[in-house]
């Protein structure tokens, strides 16, 4: 069992250290072995010294979460749309209107490539390695999104910034109540993948969405 100072040292590193060194200007080579090197930390220690398991739950609540990430899921569209419009209309469901094959592809990769791993790190790994440190959840659920907007840092994006830090919110939140790492990246890629489409992947710095 590690101890407190333990979890402390590598609750900084990984969660302050990493994710601020990535702003500094070093070799990018370097940046991607560190990260993938704590993201193997991470996959290690989840099966080597917890009881999480990478399977879906057979008492997951489905109609529950299609009903909530429904409700917010339309408010969160109708807010980005009318965002969007203002901002710059003719962004407005720009590439899928003029590169239905690209919108595909980000949508795929994003899923696969982005919204699984975050969710395993930042929502999976952090509940079970430090949730019980905090008595007041709401102060854990607010720390959880702090550091979600963190890893987001080296964008250097302050839209990028605030719409992880909100999206760290619920994202945190559906996991708090479901613990269902499942069900939290089905969230997280739904809206994740809906601000591409309405169009704000140019606003957020998404790499190929440059021509719109």
């Amino acid at each position: 069992m590690h101890t407190k100072s333990f979890l402390g040292v590598e609750f900084f590193t990984l969660f302050i250290l990493v994710p601020v060194s990535l702003v500094l200007p070093y070799d990018f080579r370097i940046k991607v072995a560190t990260v993938l090197v704590a993201f193997s930390y991470l996959i290690f220690v989840l099966f080597k010294h917890t009881s999480i398991r990478f399977k879906i739950k057979k008492t997951i609540n489905w109609s529950s979460f299609l009903k909530s990430t429904t409700l917010k899921g339309v408010i969160i569209a109708v807010v980005t749309a009318a965002y969007v419009y203002i901002v710059d209309a003719s962004a407005l469901f720009c590439v899928p209107k003029s590169n239905p094959l690209l919108w595909v592809i980000i949508l795929l990769v994003y899923s696969l490539l982005s919204v699984w791993p975050q969710e395993v790190i930042y929502r999976t790994f952090f509940f079970e390695r430090y949730a019980t440190f905090f008595k007041d959840k709401r102060l854990f659920i607010f720390i959880n999104a702090i550091v979600f907007a963190l890893a987001h840092l080296f964008l250097g994006n302050v839209l990028v910034l605030v719409l992880t830090f909100l999206g760290g919110l619920l994202f945190a939140y559906t996991y708090e109540k479901t613990r269902s790492t499942t069900l939290v990246s089905i969230e997280h890629a739904l809206y994740g993948n809906w601000l591409f489409t309405v169009g704000m992947g140019q606003m957020l710095a998404f790499p190929g969405m440059e021509a719109c």
